[in-house]
């Protein structure tokens, strides 16, 4: 008998909110959890989908569910595929620092990213960039940043017409993260 894939989506009313459904209906096997409440078991998942949203709005909630935070660590360290996406790869990094202080996240992306007022720029567009001979296209809507410097990125990003914009694509093991909501992330 032919294993069936599964796909894990984190949704939630603001965390993780920001996903197409065309998205949502391109992946087998989906399935939704709430990293502010819950705790997926990830032993049979396939794929899981951090999609964008508003995490540093929610900051106490998502602090206060290690257990969900550690298993996606785990799981990810294991080499678990992870598509992670703005609020998704916010979520991944160490923390997220606001004027209220210093939120520990996954711990996954060994970054932190910045969601204080003095910090605040809007970084908006269509974005395109190749990975592995595949070209992914989406667009950026934020004003979190990381802190310090940008890291490396797996990939060159563009603009809609063409200029190179520093949005990073950061590839960990099976982990793929960016500020880019992909319109398609079925030939990942």
């Amino acid at each position: 008998m032919a294993k069936t894939a599964r796909t894990l989506i984190a949704r939630n009313a603001e965390s993780f909110t920001f996903l197409y459904q065309e998205v949502i209906d391109s992946l087998p096997g989906v399935d939704f959890f709430d990293p502010e409440r819950d705790v997926p078991c990830l032993d049979t998942v396939d794929l899981l989908y951090l999609p964008g949203g508003y995490p540093e709005k929610h900051l106490p909630a998502l602090v206060a569910n290690a257990p969900c935070r550690d298993a996606i660590k785990a799981y990810a360290e294991r080499g678990g595929r992870i598509i992670a996406e703005c609020g998704g790869m916010m979520y991944l990094c160490q923390r997220i620092v606001t004027d209220d202080g210093e939120h520990e996240m996954c711990g996954v992306l060994p970054y932190s990213i910045t969601a204080q007022q003095s910090d605040r720029k809007l970084s908006l567009g269509y974005r395109r960039f190749v990975l592995d001979g595949k070209e992914y296209r989406g667009h950026e809507f934020h004003y979190t940043q990381f802190l310090g410097q940008t890291p490396p990125s797996a990939a060159q990003v563009y603009n809609a017409v063409g200029e190179p914009v520093a949005t990073p694509v950061i590839r960990y093991k099976n982990v793929l993260a960016s500020y880019t909501h992909l319109y398609s992330i079925y030939n990942l």
